[in-house]
């Protein structure tokens, strides 16, 4: 579950006006649902650190337009680099951000009081082939944290994803038989407690988004959810052959990616979703078919990125225009 962030000259490399398109709708949505982002039209803007220009991910963004990411594929010699983004977005805003000691870091969400998660690496193999490990840092202070258990993965893999106001993280861990358990993290407590689909508590699940009411976002198999007061909704985008959910924010707006077709054919679209509204596609332009969208605000602000014509993965966001 990997994210990229790359760099951006003055203030944006690319950008352009792209409306969201309607996938597949429900009902109309409460006027508490309704969130900026609603039937918008998005500027977009390409979002590099130029450490790297070949591969950015952007993965959580706060209503302080604060952004997390990072930048380095994760390939053997080629190691993540976690950094924070603030505006006004240009090279001289770029702060580093990684576990100290680390070898590879992804920064991989923040809230709006400065927690930030992720997780870090203690070598750089390759991905796929290492250790990840989950970590929180408040205020400068940052300490490992992983859910307690004696059945890890090999190598271990544990993973924070996202954090809100009220300091409880989200992220999960793999077992020996290869299968994802999501858990809560509470940062003021150092508590940690199971996330489950309520309806099979022994499915493999990953939780990668909280918000302040406590909703989680997440995925099992090959499609997305949210949970919100022990009720699970699934988010799967019509004819899709998987969905995955990423981040959430106060409106219960979910974002993620969506693929259709198979193999080489494949496709990766952005998409967001609400109560009553349904889904929306939207893809960066200048990676329409390899578009992720990871992480969205209480503006609606959208971050992501996408896989550009030559072959760079580049970091995105989108702003509403109303």
């Amino acid at each position: 579950m990997k994210k990229t962030v790359r760099r951006i000259a003055a203030t944006a490399v690319a950008s352009g006006i792209v409306a969201a398109g309607a996938v597949g709708l429900a009902g109309a949505a409460s006027a508490s649902t309704v969130s900026a982002s609603q039937a918008a039209s998005y500027r977009i803007e390409t979002l590099d650190n130029q450490h790297d220009v070949t591969f950015n991910q952007l993965l959580g963004i706060n209503d302080r337009g604060l952004i997390a990411g990072y930048f380095g594929s994760g390939a053997a010699g080629h190691p993540n680099k976690g950094y924070l983004l603030q505006a006004p977005y240009g090279q001289g805003n770029y702060t580093n951000e990684n576990f100290p000691g680390s070898v590879q870091t992804q920064v991989t969400g923040l809230n709006n009081r400065g927690v930030t998660v992720g997780f870090w690496s203690n070598t750089n193999m390759g991905v796929g082939m290492d250790a990840n490990f989950g970590w929180v840092n408040v205020n400068g202070h940052f300490r490992q944290a992983d859910f307690p258990t004696g059945d890890s993965a090999s190598p271990v893999t544990d993973q924070l994803l996202g954090v809100n106001d009220n300091d409880i993280a989200v992220g999960f861990w793999v077992d020996g038989q290869g299968n994802n358990h999501g858990y809560e993290y509470n940062i003021n407590t150092g508590r940690f407690s199971s996330v489950v689909d309520p309806q099979n508590q022994g499915a493999s699940l990953q939780a990668t988004a909280i918000n302040d009411r406590g909703d989680i976002a997440g995925n099992i198999g090959s499609d997305g959810f949210l949970l919100r007061h022990g009720h699970l909704t699934e988010l799967a985008v019509p004819g899709a052959s998987a969905t995955m959910a990423l981040g959430v924010n106060n409106f219960e707006e979910v974002v993620g990616t969506y693929m259709v077709g198979s193999g080489s054919s494949a496709q990766m679209h952005g998409f967001t979703w609400q109560p009553g509204r349904g889904f929306s596609s939207i893809d960066d332009p200048h990676g329409i078919g390899t578009t992720t969208i990871n992480g969205v605000n209480d503006f609606g602000q959208l971050v992501g990125f996408y896989v550009d014509a030559a072959g760079n993965t580049d970091g995105f966001l989108a702003t509403p225009q109303r």
